[in-house]
Formats: C-alpha cells, sequence, structure tokens
C-alpha cells in the first residue's frame, strides 16, 4: 500500500469518533486476509460478572498468520463513557475469557485485536491487542514445552479517538500496511504495540527540544541586558531555565488531558480542552506579539501559580477558570522579574511549519509534543498503554537531573560524537540515578481528580 494512503486510512480512523466501517476497512489493510466470521451478542449472552461493563461485543471475523496464530477482531462496545478510561482489568478480564473459550467459542485463539466503544460517547475510544501468555515448562527429560498459561492476558492499547493524534499509530502500524506481499505475524503486531521504541524516540526529540531551547534562550538573554543581569544577579543560568520550560510544559500537557484548562466560567472541571496549549499558540484565548513573553509566562506564573478561588479560578486575560497548581514548578526560577524581564524566545520555537525526516510538519515544542499521547493513567503489570505515561517524569529528570551549567558543553560533545555509549558514559560521571514517578517533583496525582473543592492541584514541591 502507498505510505501516505495508509496514513491517511490510520488517521482518518483513529482521529474520528468510532465508526464501524471504517475501522472494518482500516483492520483489512492492517491484515491484508481476514476470514469474515460476525457474529454479536449483546444481554443475556453477555457473562453475568461483566453485564455491568460491557453491553455488547461483536467479532468482525478472524485472522490466522503465516506461524499459525489466530487472532480475532472484536469490538466491545462498553456501558459507559467512564469504562474506556476506567475498569480496565475487567475489559482485560473479558477478553481472556473468550481467548480462553469460556463464552461458548473455541479456545484455539491466540490474541485479539479489540476496539473498546462507550455507548454513551464514541469520540473517545481504544484500540487494543489482548493476548494470552504462554508459559515455558522443563520436561522430565529436560526438554522444554509451552503450556497456555491461563492467567492474566496482556493488553496493549493505542488511544484514539477526536480529541487524540494519531502520531504513535502512524508510525508503528503504517510499515505494516505498506507490506502487502506478506501478511503480518502476531509477533510483528506485539512489536508495533511495543511502549518501549515510542518512549526512546520521545526521549531523543525531548533532549533535541534542551538543546534547541537552551541555545534560543542564550540569545534572548543575550540581546537584552537588563535580563541578562537580572537572571545572574538571581543565580538563573540558561540550562536550568530551558529544563525548567520543558518541564512546566510537558507537565501541563498531562494536565489538558484532564480538561483542566480553558474551562469555561460557568463550567465544570475535566470541561476544558485538551488541545490548551495548541489553542492558546493560534490565539484563540487572546492575541500576542512573543508567545513566550506575553503568553506563557502570564500561564505559569500568574494564572497557575496565583489563587483566585474568590472569584472561582477565573482568569480574565484567557477568559476561562484555571486551577491554582501550588508547589515551586510555577515560581519564577530564582525569583527572577518575570514581570519586566523581556525573554524574546522565538515563536518558531514553539510551533513552525518545517519538515522533519520523518515527513512530519512542525518541529517546534508543541508540534512534537502535539504528537504524542499523554496518559495520566499510570501502566499496571498487565496493561500498557503506547503513551507516554507519568513514568517519563521520573526518566527525564534521570536524563536531565546532571546536566550543569559546568558541564553542559561535554554533554552535547558525547551527543555529537557519534559514538555508542559516550551518552551513558557521561550520565554515569555525573551520577545520573533513576527517580520514581511518585517522588518526582513534577508527579502526576493518579487520582482521577486531585483537585480539591477550592481548585487547587497539590504536587511535591521541587527540592
Amino acid at each position: 500500500m502507498n505510505k501516505q494512503h495508509a496514513i491517511d486510512l490510520v488517521r482518518n480512523t483513529f482521529e474520528s469518533p468510532f465508526n464501524r466501517e471504517k475501522f472494518a476497512s482500516f483492520i483489512g489493510r492492517l491484515l491484508n486476509q481476514l476470514q469474515p466470521d460476525p457474529f454479536t451478542y449483546t444481554g443475556q449472552f453477555i457473562p453475568d460478572a461483566f453485564r455491568a461493563t460491557v453491553r455488547q461485543y461483536e467479532r468482525l471475523g478472524q485472522y490466522r498468520d503465516d506461524e499459525g496464530k489466530r487472532v480475532d477482531i472484536l469490538i466491545v462496545t462498553l456501558q459507559r463513557e467512564s469504562a474506556v478510561e476506567r475498569a480496565r482489568a475487567t475489559q482485560r478480564r473479558f477478553i481472556a475469557g473468550y481467548l480462553q473459550g469460556k463464552y461458548g467459542s473455541s479456545a484455539d485463539k491466540d490474541a485479539a485485536l479489540v476496539a473498546f466503544v462507550s455507548a454513551e460517547n464514541a469520540n473517545d475510544w481504544r484500540f487494543s491487542l489482548v493476548k494470552l501468555e504462554t508459559r515455558l515448562d522443563t520436561t522430565p527429560r529436560g526438554g522444554v514445552k509451552a503450556v497456555d498459561e491461563f492467567t492474566p492476558a496482556r493488553r496493549w492499547s493505542f488511544l484514539v479517538g477526536a480529541n487524540e493524534k494519531s502520531h504513535m499509530a502512524q508510525t508503528r502500524l503504517v510499515p505494516i500496511m505498506q507490506e502487502t506481499e506478506r501478511n503480518p505475524t502476531l509477533a510483528q503486531l506485539e512489536e508495533a504495540f511495543n511502549i518501549e521504541k515510542v518512549t526512546r524516540e520521545f526521549f531523543e526529540k525531548y533532549r533535541d527540544l534542551f538543546i534547541r531551547t537552551k541555545a534560543e534562550l542564550d540569545g534572548a538573554v543575550a540581546a537584552n541586558p537588563k535580563t541578562q543581569t537580572d537572571l545572574a544577579a538571581k543565580g538563573v543560568d540558561t540550562v536550568n531555565l530551558a529544563k525548567k520550560l520543558l518541564g512546566q510544559i510537558v507537565f501541563l500537557y498531562y494536565l489538558q488531558k484532564k480538561g483542566w484548562f480553558g474551562v469555561p466560567r460557568d463550567g465544570e472541571w475535566g470541561d476544558g480542552s485538551k488541545q490548551f496549549l495548541r489553542e492558546l499558540f493560534n490565539g484563540k484565548h487572546g492575541r500576542y506579539a512573543n508567545f513566550f513573553n506575553d503568553i506563557l509566562e502570564h500561564l505559569f506564573y500568574d494564572a497557575l501559580r496565583n489563587d483566585r478561588s474568590h472569584d472561582d479560578h477565573y482568569y480574565g486575560r484567557f477568559n476561562c477558570r484555571i486551577p491554582f497548581l501550588n508547589g515551586g514548578l510555577f515560581d519564577p526560577m530564582g525569583g527572577y522579574d518575570w514581570v519586566r524581564a523581556d525573554i524574546l524566545l522565538p515563536n518558531d520555537l514553539f510551533s513552525n511549519q518545517n519538515k522533519t525526516k520523518e515527513g512530519d510538519t512542525g518541529d517546534g515544542i508543541l508540534d512534537i509534543f502535539d504528537r504524542y499521547d499523554f496518559t495520566v493513567q499510570e501502566d499496571e503489570p498487565f496493561e500498557k498503554e503506547v503513551a507516554i505515561d507519568p513514568e517519563l517524569l521520573g526518566k527525564a529528570y534521570e536524563k536531565f537531573n546532571a546536566i550543569r551549567l559546568d558541564n553542559y558543553d561535554e554533554f552535547v560533545a558525547a551527543l555529537s560524537s557519534g559514538k555508542k555509549g559516550e551518552e551513558s558514559k557521561f550520565n554515569k560521571q555525573y551520577g545520573v540515578y533513576y527517580i520514581p514517578p511518585r517522588d518526582c517533583p513534577l508527579h502526576v496525582p493518579p487520582k482521577p481528580d486531585p483537585l480539591s473543592d477550592d481548585g487547587r492541584c497539590r504536587y511535591r514541591q521541587p527540592g
């Protein structure tokens, strides 16, 4: 299949409310040879244990790869909108029972590709691969045999729908769709849902953004002697300022997924836009000349930092409700005078029309972050989302906490050397260590709504 055709098919399927015909067309192109074998079960045919969660399940067909592995294609309609986000273990157990043949069909199934959809709202849905585990046992003669492990199945999911971008699904699934001469194996499908590769790709882009942001800060500060003097007096350097800026933005990407920003004056927390930062850049919430100076600094150091509970958290500059975030993340670094200090970062640092090597348009901070899904759900042992989860926050600090002004050039030289292992050598030399997500200063609380009644979101004060 032509690459652009495959990209368009993924985008049209995964950036829209769930549509059965679109999904069936996508599956047909993904698997090449799907054997139609439809049925639909509802009501009394749903096992009692799952009726509170599952309204209906439908099979489109079955697929058998060249290694004899069978994958069934299912659409599971859930009772409530919230069931798509929550009760993930219940959804996984339901599919595990199906794969094991507990609902009347045979147990001759290795995995299922499943669309999980809400009966109330088709805008947000999940595309999942669910697979039973196989255990290797040693025979009495010392050989090895595979034993089906009918315990927890594993599920990997793409978060998709009208409120999501499909970049990650495109990069993982389009190469399979382009291969029309050979049918994909189950192992290849598993690899497409591999979160480790997605995370590694994101870190590489985050690292490049850090270097570019630091360079742009150098230029912006040097161009304004008053700002340069103020920052120097407060002990603020561009290495740490770049780290903090990226940390602030990535943290807000998690929170905007909760709908906490851009909430209408008479709206509830959760009613806000899930693309609030992009809307700010596009001028929807106010015009500007310089995005950082006129918009982001006001968002960080005024809207998010000051308690407006007396006015129901309404922020007039953006004409919407903004939560009060206490802690240190949205304090100006070193207490620099952000109102008078003009740091005129170029707008195209945040978004532009540059072509990337992958063929995407835009290599600014918002352009890159917009392509990834930021989930506020922390993964469970048997549940993985193909998204950037809160574990990223600890890993980001792990990668960048040792970079300082006095070793920054050494860090860049290690990256530029092209020698394998140089970055790791730098990390070991300067004591890079892992920070668990819950100990990370930017920890995103896992509760569905950590906002208290007064609208305050609590998180750890950076040490």
